[in-house]
């Protein structure tokens, strides 16, 4: 009943730039912590950046002065927004919420489906 949903995935050259969305769908009373993770082939899911519902960032060293992550509350959207791309950025990126469903209830963690992003030199 709940989904996150990303896009903008692609293929880059190196020193370029994307911007990936994930909207959120479904039964959202409010979506609090919003982030992003990345995993690269044969290694752990890393964190990349995460914002609160009252824009407090939190950025990975590795992408700090590159990336920027921003959401729009009434849209239930979060996006990354990726500058001067290296080949290690290459990672399949994830969406991830804390999303409450009803105004007293608790918050659930949901994770999007992933979205392949291929940096070359």
């Amino acid at each position: 009943q709940v989904q996150l949903v990303e896009s903008g995935g692609g293929l880059v050259q190196a020193g370029g730039s994307l911007r990936l969305s994930c909207a959120g769908s479904g039964s959202i009373f409010r979506i609090n912590r919003m982030g992003w993770y990345r995993q690269a082939p044969g290694k752990q899911r890393e964190l990349v950046a995460t914002t609160t519902s009252d824009g407090d960032t939190n950025y990975a060293d590795s992408v700090k002065g590159r990336f920027t992550i921003s959401r729009d509350n009434a849209k239930n959207t979060t996006y990354l927004q990726m500058n001067s791309l290296k080949p290690e950025d290459t990672a399949v990126y994830y969406c991830n919420a804390n999303i409450r469903r009803i105004r007293w209830g608790p918050d659930y963690n949901y994770w999007g489906q992933g979205t392949q992003v291929t940096v070359s030199i």
